[in-house]
């Protein structure tokens, strides 16, 4: 039997993609309570690429990638109430490097403090982040709460009105092998799950004030739980 070709294949990609999008996205399906393991299939090693990159793009457009995973955990059922809180690594300490400085407008001798943080919804560890920021910036109360308490940053210097500057997004995986499209369909086995790593992509980024002065650089790893909830099956 001949191998369909190259441009029936996108095509046939593309139109696949197409029809599970509102499936993904529709309310009340693939709900966390519902969970089982994804299939090791072609149709679902679609969705995942699809989710991810969706939820990649929103991260990217967003001012804030808590406010981004808050409203994914919801969507998702992920927890209820879908809220998102910060598990502050408490004692942990990672000095920026010049070059971090040179980022942030800061002198050598101007504080900067480190923050190490796991962003809960629920249960589920969504993301792992690093943040150094410059408390000179902020206001007391925001410096109050990150330091006492677990608020995630992007609540605690809303006022700020944050701006993101991504300056790196790393795909740590991919559903699909390199150069998938120029190649017959992978062979999948409903039977098996879906091996899914732990992380999934990178951002690192500079946040601005609403005055354009930067006042903190992060570092935040996405996590496979973002896709802890069942999947529908074509």
């Amino acid at each position: 039997m001949t191998q369909p070709n190259r441009g029936m294949r996108r095509a046939g990609a593309a139109a696949m993609l197409l029809a599970l999008a509102p499936m993904i996205g529709a309310p009340g399906v693939g709900r966390a309570a519902e969970m089982a393991p994804w299939p090791d299939t072609y149709a679902a090693r679609l969705q995942a690429l699809a989710l991810v990159q969706s939820l990649n793009a929103e991260i990217l457009g967003s001012r804030s990638a808590t406010f981004s995973l808050e409203k994914w955990c919801g969507d998702h059922g992920l927890a209820e109430p879908a809220k998102i809180v910060a598990k502050l690594d408490a004692g942990v300490d990672k000095p920026p490097s010049a070059e971090q400085r040179r980022r942030l407008g800061v002198s050598e001798t101007e504080t900067v403090k480190y923050r190490h943080v796991r962003l809960f919804c629920g249960e589920r560890v969504l993301s792992e982040a690093d943040n150094w920021y410059v408390p000179g910036r902020l206001t007391e109360v925001m410096n109050r709460l990150l330091e006492t308490t677990d608020t995630p940053f992007g609540k605690a210097v809303q006022a700020l009105e944050p701006r993101r500057q991504t300056f790196a997004a790393t795909t740590l995986w991919s559903p699909l092998p390199a150069g998938w499209e120029k190649g017959p369909i992978p062979p999948g086995d409903a039977t098996r799950p879906l091996a899914i790593p732990e992380f999934l992509f990178e951002h690192r980024a500079l946040l601005y004030t609403r005055d354009n002065l930067p006042f903190s650089e992060v570092d935040e790893v996405y996590k496979r739980s973002l896709l802890d909830f069942a999947v529908v099956r074509p």
